[in-house]
């Protein structure tokens, strides 16, 4: 990629929504395979949250740029983190998967408490890489990093 290039020249949230993710963290990896199935229409948009995209949107939104420990979803709402994140995600998945967007009358302390946990021992279960995977071909056409093109 250019380094004079606009890292978000191609990123339109309000169209696609952008999910920034832990691009080392395996259970973030299965979660973004899992969205890919899930979401048939194809309006979701990934990038890791240290990439130049995700560094760029959390930058533009005012959210720290490093210590992550939330998944991000940018969309035509602005930012949400944590499981208002998770919870935003699932309504527009196809399936019972929009069913969760219900959990949202959970107060958001009680939500992000167990999110929190799972964040916690996220590497410790699921392991972690030393740097971003890859993706398969129909994963990679859906990240807004296009230098993994």
């Amino acid at each position: 990629m250019d380094d004079d290039a606009d890292p978000l020249a191609d990123v339109d949230p309000e169209t696609n929504p952008v999910v920034l993710f832990d691009g080392v963290c395996n259970l973030c990896h299965g979660a973004v395979r899992f969205l890919v199935r899930h979401d048939d229409a194809g309006v979701f948009r990934f990038a890791p949250l240290d990439s130049p995209v995700g560094q760029a949107l959390l930058e533009r939104h005012g959210l720290p740029m490093t210590d992550h420990d939330s998944v991000v979803l940018v969309d035509d709402a602005g930012t949400h983190t944590k499981s208002t994140a998770a919870l935003r995600i699932a309504r527009r998945l196809d399936g019972p998967w929009q069913s969760l967007w219900a959990l949202r009358v959970v107060p958001c302390r009680l939500r992000d408490a167990a999110y929190d946990l799972v964040a916690a021992y996220r590497y410790g279960v699921f392991g972690k890489t030393d740097a971003c995977e890859v993706p398969d071909p129909e994963v990679s056409a859906r990240f807004a990093e296009r230098a993994l093109e």
